[in-house]
């Protein structure tokens, strides 16, 4: 008999030994004909916890590790390429040369603002 393969993106590494993966596909209405995405998300086992948050891994069904466990993790087909980091406090603010006068001006204000703040903390 053969085994269920599926692949998917990991969206939580968050349990020990323990990943979710969300699996999407597109479906299409039997009535209506509209194409819409399907995501279904299912928990596999990763024994060595090295599938971590984005990356894309290949599961397989098998015997249950747990209550809602059925699948393990298999291998990972492709590594997450990182996240963005969003900076609390930006200081500086470049202006570039062909911006008009009004913009610059709102520029300056709005450093100026800034500057305020921070010597009030």
């Amino acid at each position: 008999m053969a085994q269920t393969t599926l692949t998917g993106v990991v969206t939580s590494d968050k349990r020990d030994k323990t990943i979710t993966v969300s699996i999407a596909s597109r479906e299409t209405h039997p009535l209506y004909r509209k194409q819409y995405t399907k995501t279904r998300k299912y928990t596999a086992h990763d024994e060595k916890n090295e599938a971590k948050l984005g990356d894309r891994v290949e599961i397989v069904a098998c015997r249950p590790f747990s209550k809602t466990g059925t699948y393990n993790r298999v291998k990972i087909v492709e590594r997450a390429h990182g996240s963005v980091e969003l900076k609390d406090n930006v200081t500086e603010v470049e202006i570039p040369e062909k911006v008009g006068a009004d913009a610059k001006a709102k520029a300056e204000k709005a450093e100026k603002a800034a500057k305020e703040e921070g010597e009030e903390e």
